[in-house]
């Protein structure tokens, strides 16, 4: 597991990802054990991320198990199995706050209300 983390956030890394975020979610789902949320700047930056990230997994011999999201760029993510990127717009990410939702702390997971 740690080489294909190492694998994905060096190719992040390699193309100038934005605020990129690694969490260990595997005490809140079966489903993977890590999250890695990144940003592009735009939507060719994004799509150019997720396309990185699976050429140099495949080249170690760990091809994703699929890849959504890359006709717009908006958001493209990259399933490895135990391990799920999303590279995302800002706006998209903002929206979306998957950081919030995937928060260990269940306090974490609710928005602000604006009377705080």
């Amino acid at each position: 597991m740690t080489q294909i983390i190492d694998i994905v956030m060096n190719a992040l890394d390699d193309l100038k990802a934005k605020d990129v975020v690694k969490m260990d979610v595997s005490e809140l789902t079966d489903v993977m054990d890590t999250l890695v949320i990144a940003s592009g700047t735009s939507n060719r930056h994004v799509k150019s991320l997720a396309q990185n990230v699976a050429q140099e997994a495949k080249t170690a011999g760990m091809a994703p198990l699929s890849v959504e999201g890359e006709e717009t760029g908006e958001w493209v993510l990259v399933d490895f199995g135990d391990l799920v990127l999303h590279v995302m717009l800002p706006n998209t990410r903002d929206f979306y706050d998957l950081e919030r939702l995937w928060s260990m702390e269940p306090e974490g997971r609710q928005k602000p209300t604006e009377d705080a």
